[in-house]
């Protein structure tokens, strides 16, 4: 039987692998052109989403299943209030996680929102990566 850490350990890098999938085809979107904005907004959704369950695993704060980010965050602030504070922002993209996949709810992602999007999920990326760092045993992932 494997160590409880270790288990969290290899918890935390699943979902790290889906973030780092989603996170992926949003930006393969972008750079594509393909006008599927949406679908990256979608995923740069997830992306930022798996990234704060992440750390909230690897912090052992128990988490609903939701795609808000803001309630992720508030969950993130009861570890680390100071990256829940920097990472508000990031909330931005909860809409992308359901709302925008039905017609009628919002407009399109144009290519400004899906560039403040990307934007949104890489700082989230980049934020967790760097916490998770030394947790992980430096590989980052």
């Amino acid at each position: 039987m494997r160590p409880p850490e270790e288990v969290r350990r290899e918890l935390v890098r699943q979902w790290l692998g889906k973030a780092e999938g989603d996170f992926a085809v949003a930006e393969h979107l972008l750079a594509e052109g393909s006008g599927f904005l949406a679908a990256a907004g979608f995923h740069w959704q997830q992306a930022g989403e798996k990234f704060l369950k992440a750390l909230l695993v690897r912090h052992q704060v128990d988490f609903p299943k939701t795609h808000d980010l803001e309630e992720l965050l508030d969950l993130v602030a009861t570890v680390n209030p100071d990256t829940a504070r920097a990472l508000r922002e990031a909330s931005r993209l909860t809409p992308y996680g359901v709302e925008i996949r039905y017609p009628g709810d919002l407009p399109e992602i144009g290519l400004v929102e899906a560039r403040e999007a990307s934007r949104q999920a890489t700082r989230v990326r980049e934020t967790v990566l760097r916490l998770l760092e030394s947790y992980l045993g430096g590989s980052g992932a």
